[in-house]
């Protein structure tokens, strides 16, 4: 099969989504499909045998980690050249517009797959006040596709609620090769936690914005006697973080990726992921993966992963101490700390990749199935 991808934000980019689309490529071109992907210009043309058409584009302005691409006809050119048997567009928003666009004109069958809570973003960057608006830009984009993909059970819900139509899930996935708890490593601990491998270490990865709400995990840091944090990642709330912690002992690591990043989550004692904007939480299940324990907010698409006090604890994110009085609890069990570190590792190993993938190439076969009935109508 030959499949069309569009999205706004890729190679060299690390993120949650990233990483979804990376191993989804690779995993596709490995059974024998053919993908191009159509994304903002990273430097890269190829990857995993998949050829990468970038687009050029410029920084947003909130968010200058990401670029914005618009279309543009050689687009329309390079997809009639491919001749794709189905257009995926991802978080359809500028750039996605394109594979709309094109899957019309063409006649394409079309699937979009949402994987970025945007509406619940605008808020975090005074922007409160345009959240209906963008659901009616949402719903006027998604409705447009044969089917919508989410990455949880929470999120399809929402978007049905939000008069999405066609909603259906792709589960989740993860590298349960990579993460394994067994690359703990002292020498590792000792970096993260500049010094102190003895201290209780807290572990927050993913990127530094103002949506994810990292300044919540200070309050726990102060809760928990001589704790040291390490937030690794990086991204445009840096500065404003670098701040917030002084005078703690907090580490800004940076981003750290494959191996090393492995060894980190299998070093610490506690993931702490305080957001509520998560469709579904990637970076849980990869410390989860890791052995690593987790205490997150009960939100979006997180209890989909997450059992509380089976194999991490949940909060109430509009409880000041919930997070607070979870992660006390998992340092005062060791017991219990090392049933939670076996349950999350077992949940990881339920979701690999290549399931996950085989289930969108079946999703891919029945929208285009459907496609060809329709035609022949």
């Amino acid at each position: 099969m030959r499949i069309a991808l569009f999205t706004e934000t890729f190679l060299p980019k690390v993120d949650g989504i990233v990483t979804r689309l990376r191993h989804t490529v690779e995993h596709l071109q490995r059974a024998g499909d053919q993908v191009l992907v159509f994304s903002p210009d990273g430097g890269l043309t190829e990857y995993m045998g998949a050829r990468i058409h970038g687009v050029s584009g410029f920084p947003l302005p909130l968010y200058p980690e990401l670029k914005l691409a618009l279309p543009r006809p050689a687009i329309g050119q390079a997809l009639k050249q491919f001749r794709p048997d189905v257009v995926h567009v991802v978080n359809p928003a500028v750039l996605g517009l394109s594979g709309l666009y094109y899957s019309k004109t063409f006649d394409i069958p079309l699937i979009a797959s949402y994987h970025t809570h945007l509406p619940q973003y605008l808020q975090h960057y005074g922007l409160g006040m345009l959240e209906g608006l963008l659901w009616e830009l949402l719903k006027a984009g998604h409705n447009q596709a044969q089917l919508n993909l989410c990455t949880s059970t929470a999120m399809m819900q929402e978007l049905s609620a939000h008069g999405i139509q066609r909603v259906d899930l792709w589960q989740r996935g993860v590298d349960t090769e990579l993460f394994q708890p067994h690359l703990a490593s002292q020498t590792v601990r000792s970096f993260l936690s500049q010094g102190h491998p003895q201290a209780p270490l807290l572990l927050y990865v993913g990127r530094l914005s103002a949506e994810k709400e990292i300044e919540q995990i200070k309050p726990i840091l102060e809760a928990i006697p001589d704790a040291r944090l390490a937030l690794v990642g990086d991204g445009p709330h840096r500065a404003t973080l670098e701040k917030h912690f002084a005078g703690t002992p907090t580490h800004f690591v940076g981003y750290r990726v494959g191996e090393e990043l492995a060894a980190v989550f299998a070093s610490a004692d506690a993931f702490i992921f305080p957001s509520r904007t998560e469709t579904l939480g990637l970076v849980l299940l990869e410390a989860m993966a890791a052995g690593c324990p987790v205490v997150a907010a009960r939100s979006g698409g997180i209890p989909d992963i997450v059992e509380d006090g089976v194999n991490g604890y949940l909060f109430d994110p509009n409880d000041d101490r919930g997070a607070i009085a979870a992660t006390q609890r998992l340092f005062s069990q060791q017991d219990e700390r090392d049933t939670l570190r076996q349950n999350a590792r077992l949940e990881a190993e339920r979701w690999g990749w290549d399931s996950a993938t085989q289930q969108l190439q079946t999703y891919y076969r029945q929208v285009v199935g459907r496609h060809r009935v329709a035609s022949v109508a």
